[in-house]
């Protein structure tokens, strides 16, 4: 063959190819615009019906696959791509490399989607329409995800809707995970409708009325999620003010260990505080390591910093390195009283794999951490909360505030507010940040607790417990903002009870998917991939 023909060969090949899976893609790429930072929530709506009718108009299931693959990856790759920017950047790893590590995970996480699509397609071969399984089966993966593999449950359908609070405000029921139910519900109800007339040409004796049970169940849940969320949103919270400042040091990341700025880095904290301090805030929160040495074990910059806070007359939360047992490092919290007694400490439960551990390290020995540190920091395992004259509040570390049951987990015997300290820096100025921040609205909602969050080089701010975001800060911005919360002492559904919602999805989807097994099973247990 020649060249000439080989080309030609492959350009007809890649024309086919595109034609054929451009629905899953356009939902792909709408989907990534309703999440931050382009934040066109609305789109996620609607996002689901390109590959819907995708699904519903090819028969095999190995198109099937491919489709909810595509779908998957160009959707996962959009949402996750900022990781290589950690990678390249801070991890010593080739850009090109880089690249194909997020490929990479982009494609496992494309599998999700993937096998949602065979389920869905499968099940579509019945006469229930989609509204009936299709949220359960997604939400179902959505939770797996949240899990799987110590979890990842980033760019969860629910997230995309941070700024519809008249909506969100339900996840103080289903946490997220109710939120991703009804975006997959309205999109799985238009296409319904749509479908309507297909579907009865192909089920002739499909009653109407399975179709006016679906549309007068679906309107009723929105009914009641709507007029539930006006009465959250506009309901009174008793509920004494703290005020507080957050410190936003905005170190660039090649700065941060480098043990000759550690003078410099701990100023401009300092300075930074006094400032803060003319407003009489309560309490001072720093980001996630904000301290540039390993709190306690040196001992000049300790008594140092300690020295400062009596000076100061306040109580600082601040991020730390310490060691536990000789080197045994963690990524801690610390709370210094306006004595210079070490009030409260809390250390990192859910450690970030390659960022903070190597798991399978004698495996993988020849991979290093992303982190600086003295070789892999250890877990803590202690649900610490601190109690001070101004509340009661637990310390979320980085990406911990991803994991809404281990949120929730702190929460359960009480508190007043919700501390996230995290430093972002890694993802530099891409939709990393944007996203992270936008997740904590849901920790704020799901547990009725106003959140502070400081983030080295943003977005550090303010949200109150009805998800509202009082203020933030620009990225790779160095200042400080302080503000009055509003505490809140109540228990919500979700924090005395948990993912129950959620689980509940995962009985529904095993239901219908052991049920199509019991009465399709030729079909099913027989696809050709």
């Amino acid at each position: 063959m020649l060249l000439p023909d080989f080309i030609e060969e492959i350009k007809n090949y890649l024309k086919i190819t595109i034609k054929r899976y451009f629905l899953p893609s356009l939902s792909a790429f709408l989907l990534v615009l309703s999440f931050p930072p382009f934040d066109l929530f609305f789109l996620a709506w609607f996002s689901f019906l390109p590959l819907f009718f995708f699904l519903n108009k090819v028969n095999d299931y190995k198109t099937v696959f491919k489709g909810g693959l595509i779908f998957g990856f160009l959707y996962f790759l959009g949402n996750v791509y900022w990781i290589y920017h950690s990678l390249y950047y801070y991890g010593s790893v080739p850009l090109l490399l880089s690249y194909i590590i997020v490929g990479i995970l982009a494609l496992y996480l494309a599998l999700y989607s993937a096998f949602f699509s065979l389920v869905y397609k499968n099940l579509s071969n019945n006469i229930l329409f989609t509204s009936f399984y299709a949220p359960f089966i997604w939400v179902s993966l959505e939770v797996l995800r949240t899990y799987l593999f110590t979890g990842f449950p980033w760019a969860l359908i629910g997230y995309s809707q941070y700024k519809f609070l008249l909506i969100t405000q339900i996840a103080d029921i289903t946490g997220v995970y109710g939120i991703s139910y009804l975006v997959l519900l309205f999109n799985c109800f238009i296409f319904d409708l749509w479908n309507f007339k297909e579907k009865k040409t192909r089920y002739p004796l499909l009653p109407y009325i399975q179709g006016i049970i679906t549309v007068i169940a679906v309107l009723l849940i929105f009914i009641l999620c709507v007029t539930y969320g006006i009465k959250r949103l506009y309901e009174h919270v008793d509920g004494k003010e703290v005020k507080v400042a957050v410190i936003q040091g905005s170190i660039p990341q090649n700065q941060k260990w480098d043990f000759n700025k550690v003078n410099e880095i701990l100023s401009i904290y300092k300075n930074l505080t006094i400032q803060a301090k003319t407003y009489n805030p309560q309490i001072i929160v720093w980001p996630e390591t904000a301290v540039p040495f390993v709190f306690e074990k040196n001992k000049y910059f300790t008594e140092d910093l300690i020295r400062f806070v009596k000076e100061q007359n306040i109580y600082l939360l601040f991020g730390s390195i310490m060691e536990r047992q000789n080197d045994h490092y963690t990524n801690s919290a610390v709370l210094i009283d306006s004595n210079g007694t070490i009030a409260y400490f809390y250390d990192k439960i859910h450690l970030v794999p390659f960022g903070e551990y190597v798991p399978l390290r004698k495996i993988l020995f020849f991979v290093n951490k992303l982190t600086v540190g003295i070789g892999d920091y250890k877990a803590g395992s202690s649900y610490n909360v601190a109690i001070t004259p101004f509340g009661k509040f637990a310390t979320l570390i980085c990406y911990e505030i991803i994991f809404p049951e281990q949120v929730r987990k702190f929460y359960q015997k009480g508190g007043h507010f919700i501390v996230n300290i995290t430093n972002d820096g890694w993802f530099g100025n891409t939709s990393g940040p944007y996203q992270h921040f936008s997740m904590s609205v849901f920790r704020a909602i799901e547990n009725r607790k106003p959140l502070i969050r400081a983030a080295n080089s943003g977005i550090s701010g303010f949200i109150d417990s009805k998800g509202r975001i009082i203020d933030k800060t620009n990225l790779f911005e160095r200042t400080y903002i302080v503000k009055n919360i509003q505490v809140n002492e109540k228990l919500s559904f979700y924090t005395k009870y948990g993912d129950i919602f959620a689980y509940l999805c995962v009985v529904f989807s095993l239901i219908f998917i052991i049920r199509n097994i019991s009465f399709g099973g030729k079909k099913w247990l027989h696809m050709k991939i």
